[in-house]
């Protein structure tokens, strides 16, 4: 198998299964794990995966972004537990911005039912997940209802938020760098994720360790926009002293 056919093999892969192993890959394939090391280098050269210990994880970029129900089947406990250390950072907030994607969501599931919350989101199954809970309001920011993730965006839904003042944002992103910053792959999603950064008084970022390092086409914010970041302990305790240098708390759980 010559290696450009490889790489394609390995791609899709990763960005089915959302992580590749190097020792089963090259079981699979039929090929020494050291090829795959070096097949996987060449691609995280390429800006297409992000290496990690053993494997490596799919780089969501312009041209590729999972949909939601994908996405609510990769690394589920890990998102649990960002999204439970996040809801420990509401303090006294009564108005939030839930971002669109899986962990925001799982965030939204677990804000606190005994109190009156106000919460303002993109994200559709957010908004109808929270419907139902008597002491919060839900606001839907109006505009087109875009895919893979079913959430509103461009100018309609960045107006509407543009009247609000927000206590505190959970945002989410496809990759944060500390040269980057925090990026996504379509212009009318960075659009309103900055809006939401702009109107409110504290910010949070919620995301995989996967997500680090990876670069996308539009930059909405810098990492040091956020007074917090919560990951897992996939990310390198190094790596987060490093993040934390730009401003924000690094939070592994």
């Amino acid at each position: 198998m010559r290696a450009e056919e490889r790489h394609q093999r390995l791609l899709a892969w990763a960005r089915s299964e959302g992580r590749v192993e190097v020792a089963s890959i090259a079981r699979e394939l039929g090929v020494a794990v050291e090829t795959v090391r070096r097949d996987l280098s060449g691609l995280e050269r390429r800006g297409l995966v992000r290496r990690t210990h053993g494997g490596a994880y799919p780089v969501e970029s312009v041209g590729f972004e999972t949909d939601l129900a994908r996405r609510g089947t990769l690394h589920v406990e890990d998102k649990r537990r960002i999204a439970a250390e996040g809801v420990r950072l509401l303090g006294g907030a009564e108005t939030v911005f839930v971002d669109e994607g899986h962990t925001p969501r799982l965030l939204a599931s677990l804000l606190p039912a005994d109190r009156p919350l106000t919460v303002v989101t993109a994200s559709l199954p957010t908004a109808a997940a929270l419907a139902g809970s008597p002491n919060t309001t839900v606001l839907l920011l109006g505009g087109r209802v875009r895919t893979p993730t079913p959430a509103t965006a461009g100018s309609w839904a960045a107006a509407m938020l543009s009247g609000f003042v927000i206590d505190l944002a959970y945002i989410g992103s496809d990759g944060i760098s500390r040269e980057s910053g925090l990026t996504t792959p379509d212009p009318v999603v960075a659009d309103v994720k900055a809006k939401a950064l702009e109107v409110s008084r504290r910010r949070v970022f919620l995301g995989h360790h996967g997500k680090f390092g990876a670069g996308g086409f539009c930059r909405f914010a810098e990492v040091a926009d956020f007074e917090a970041i919560v990951t897992d302990t996939g990310l390198a305790a190094a790596e987060a002293h490093r993040y934390s240098l730009l401003g924000p708390r690094i939070i592994r759980v």
